[in-house]
């Protein structure tokens, strides 16, 4: 997920008060499904726990042959991440890039909905130069099968984009990004973008409020330059992104939140009520967009289970809106 120097940018704001009525117009709200824990249940547990809570979307982090049979005809659509592990070999080769398909989609769609296939998450260094190629190649594989309904993006850290407030003034860091994004243009693929208000509150507490940083009401924020207004800052972050998309020349890219979420414990600001307080927020708040795009903007919460063999900062184990034993870690209406 998206981690670290994320917090310089935004200014402070304000935001309390009850949870709205989750809206009508909210087409996709799904989960990320991670397995780095030891205790978590079978893949087809997971898939009919999903469903009883009519959780309509969710991303997997590789090609995962027990989940992809698991969501065989249940609708659920389904971000497929390739594994940043897979990114090389991929954008080596149109064959390399058959086979993946070939082993990896065919035998599961349309029975699975895959929806989008993510050409890595969160690459950094120069993994990043192994980006397009590897998206290039999965287009003409997936064209080649007949399966170009399909859509290849990437996932990005929040930190591919600079300058990012005020809004309007969002600039993609590195030039590559560009060339994700025409890329992004031509094929009509969404970029995926992981978006944390969690981590740019945690490391700046000065200058943003925790209830700005958890749709909770208050003060706004206005971008001079455009004069929107901003209650929430994951709507200034979201369109920082899209404002990054029209500098690089593809205004018409969407995009799709691909991580967002909150932890319950484990640091600074992580608990229970603060989660709650986000993650239902979040649900409650996409239906309407950004107020730079007013439309429903497709989101997957990060993640499913709090995952016990997860490496980092203690939060990174205490993400899950669920528990192992599939009770919830705290109550979320979808």
């Amino acid at each position: 997920m998206a981690r670290k120097d994320v917090a310089s940018m935004f200014a402070v704001a304000l935001f309390i008060g009850a949870f709205a009525a989750v809206p009508t117009s909210v087409q996709s709200i799904g989960v990320c499904y991670g397995v780095i824990g030891n205790n978590l249940p079978s893949r087809s547990d997971v898939v009919q726990l999903y469903r009883s809570k009519g959780i309509n979307g969710m991303r997997i982090y590789f090609a995962d042959g027990q989940a992809l049979s698991a969501l065989r005809n249940s609708g659920i659509g389904l971000i497929l991440d390739i594994g940043n592990d897979q990114l090389a070999n991929i954008a080596a080769s149109t064959s390399n890039a058959a086979s993946w398909v070939q082993n990896n989609v065919r035998p599961y769609y349309p029975a699975v909905n895959i929806k989008y296939i993510a050409a890595g998450n969160e690459v950094q260094g120069g993994a990043t130069q192994s980006i397009v190629p590897a998206m290039r190649n999965l287009n003409a594989a997936l064209s080649a099968a007949g399966l170009g309904a399909i859509k290849v993006s990437t996932s990005i850290r929040f930190d591919a984009v600079a300058n990012s407030f005020p809004p309007s003034a969002g600039v993609f860091a590195q030039s590559y990004m560009t060339d994700v994004a025409r890329l992004l243009a031509s094929t009509g693929a969404p970029l995926l973008a992981n978006v944390y208000p969690y981590f740019a509150y945690r490391d700046n507490p000065r200058d943003i409020s925790l209830n700005y940083a958890t749709f909770q009401p208050g003060t706004s924020v206005r971008d001079q330059n455009n004069g929107l207004t901003y209650t929430s800052l994951f709507d200034a972050m979201v369109d920082a992104v899209y404002a990054a998309l029209e500098k690089a020349g593809a205004p018409g890219v969407k995009v799709v939140i691909s991580e967002s979420g909150w932890p319950s414990a484990g640091g600074f600001a992580a608990s229970a009520d603060n989660a709650r307080t986000y993650n239902q927020g979040l649900i409650n708040h996409v239906g309407g967009g950004t107020p730079k795009k007013r439309e429903a903007l497709e989101t997957y919460i990060f993640a499913m289970f709090n995952e016990n063999q997860k490496t980092g900062d203690a939060t990174e184990r205490s993400f899950g809106l669920f528990n192992p034993d599939k009770s919830p870690a705290y109550n979320i209406q979808f």
